[in-house]
């Protein structure tokens, strides 16, 4: 594995398991130091021990990315170790109740656009000071394919999520020029711990998910934060305001 990113510091917010560990550790393993960030101090801190255990520099930092004091002191508390903030993947978020519009609760409306969207926006916020400081760095959201077509079975979700890659578009077009780019992913189907669940709960539930992906199989955790990583490094140079899908196919059909 190269170490194209030594003396490189990444932020990854949900970090303790899914995508964000995932992608922890690829930046881990291209020499990058890692924050990862998450309100489980149990989670958290396993995931830490797992990335030191591949021989990562890296801290956990417990934080809310809802609340803005919160992001304001997990950036502050990096800066503090590192001195320095490179690369962000923003990805924390799980929760809200979906359901047929008529019926979802403006409680759960609202749970679902603080968790997915507010928290985007406020982390971006928080990162971009820094970076700004510094003249340069790479943020990537975790949007999602339901950011880029209907979703019949949340709409809250989806609507997050079209915000999602309309804030990443709008804020990469305003940070270009600052040496700052901003990109976002879009997974499809990605065999993470609630998917997971969702299997055991209900085995049939894996056909339907393959329906939608041509491919003919979940991706992996790993294969999203290939795609975040790339986003972030040099070879992706001139990427800016993109929504990558990453989905095997899910977004043709």
């Amino acid at each position: 594995m190269m170490q194209d990113m030594q003396d490189k510091v990444a932020l990854v917010t949900g970090g303790s398991s899914g995508i964000g560990k995932a992608t922890a550790l690829a930046f881990a393993q291209r020499g990058a130091c890692v924050a990862i960030a998450n309100r489980n101090p149990h989670t958290g801190e396993a995931a830490l021990r797992e990335i030191k255990a591949v021989g990562g520099n890296a801290i956990w930092i417990q934080a809310d990315v809802t609340q803005s004091d919160q992001v304001q002191a997990m950036v502050a508390q990096m800066i503090s170790t590192y001195g320095r903030l490179d690369y962000a993947f923003n990805n924390a978020g799980s929760g809200g109740n979906g359901g047929f519009m008529a019926q979802i609760t403006e409680e759960d409306w609202d749970e679902t656009i603080t968790i997915y969207l507010k928290s985007a926006w406020l982390c971006m916020k928080y990162e971009l000071l820094e970076m700004l400081k510094a003249g340069h760095g790479a943020i990537v959201n975790n949007a999602s394919v339901d950011g880029l077509r209907g979703f019949p079975w949340n709409p809250a979700y989806s609507a997050a999520k079209h915000g999602v890659v309309g804030l990443t578009k709008s804020a990469a077009m305003q940070y270009a020029t600052k040496g700052i780019r901003i990109n976002a992913v879009c997974p499809g189907w990605i065999r993470t711990p609630p998917v997971a669940d969702m299997i055991a709960h209900d085995p049939e539930a894996e056909q339907g998910m393959l329906m939608h992906q041509p491919i003919g199989r979940l991706g992996e955790a790993k294969e999203v934060a290939a795609a975040v990583v790339w986003l972030c490094s040099e070879a992706a140079s001139l990427i800016v305001g993109t929504a990558l899908p990453v989905d095997g196919g899910y977004t043709v059909v």
